[in-house]
């Protein structure tokens, strides 16, 4: 058995980092460390790394990687029990990796994260996917890509399929395969943990944590300072919790960043109200 390898990286150095160099499953758990300080990220990785252990010698005699895949999976989500949280889908916890891998529940990003870590400790090259609506992953193979569904038990799904759940978040419109190729491009870590964090931010706004949706916020910025819908929501948030100061710079930074933006004037009115704008004299 493999000894813990996992070391937490610093908030303030991740933008700096490309993303080749951006730890995925450390990231994750910083994110957790936020709302659980007393984690113990060391565990966690033990655990993800008994789960590689335990299917070693079976994946390691498999030649073929789908069924690498499959049999990670069958342990993963049949003998482990990992599913998606379908009655509560916006339980905060499905988006903390601790909580994940305690209670074997989770959304679709957070349960993609184990999948992935779990086959690249057993040398797949698994891959998250940004696709619209639910998280997907996706592994080269020699006839293309194999794409899995790890909120449903990692079912591979077919072009058919992939082409009607795309339809739904398209406006109805049915993507060609050019389209298609380049929604099922792999997405970069810094693009999942952004999403995880956004997932978290859109949680804790429908339940008015405003400290929560603030820290969300923040977490994004930490990760990529020129996020300007980001600035927006950490500044709105700030604005709940009567934290003025923040709000102001925030809201102007944002009209800064985004002039024209759909939601400019709105903001520029909430900005005049609190006092960090006036309107111009011609």
């Amino acid at each position: 058995m493999s000894e813990p390898r996992i070391t937490l990286p610093q908030w303030d150095e991740l933008a700096n980092l490309g993303d080749e160099l951006l730890p995925l499953l450390p990231t994750a758990l910083l994110i957790a460390l936020d709302e659980y300080p007393q984690l113990d990220a060391a565990r966690y990785d033990r655990m993800l790394q008994a789960h590689a252990d335990h299917l070693h010698t079976e994946v390691g005699a498999i030649s073929e990687w789908p069924l690498k895949v499959a049999a990670i999976n069958h342990h993963l989500f049949n003998e482990l029990g990992y599913s998606g949280n379908h009655d509560e889908y916006y339980d905060p916890r499905n988006s903390y990796l601790n909580e994940v891998v305690a209670r074997r529940l989770g959304n679709p990003i957070s349960l993609a994260l184990v999948q992935i870590d779990v086959s690249r400790r057993l040398g797949l090259p698994l891959q998250g996917i940004s696709f619209p609506g639910h998280f997907l992953v996706r592994l080269p193979v020699e006839e293309g890509v194999l794409i899995m569904d790890p909120f449903n038990g990692g079912r591979p799904l077919s072009v058919e399929e992939l082409r009607e759940r795309a339809r739904a978040n398209l406006g109805g419109e049915v993507p060609d395969d050019q389209v298609l190729a380049q929604i099922l491009d792999p997405a970069p870590h810094r693009a999942i943990l952004m999403r995880m964090l956004r997932n978290l931010h859109g949680v804790y706004v429908e339940r008015q944590e405003w400290d929560r949706a603030a820290r969300s916020a923040d977490r994004i910025l930490k990760l990529a300072p020129q996020q300007a819908d980001a600035v927006r929501d950490r500044g709105l948030a700030y604005l709940q919790l009567e934290h003025l100061a923040g709000a102001r710079t925030d809201l102007a930074r944002y009209l800064k960043m985004e002039p024209e933006a759909g939601d400019a004037a709105a903001i520029r009115e909430r900005l005049i109200d609190i006092g960090g704008e006036r309107p111009r004299l011609h």
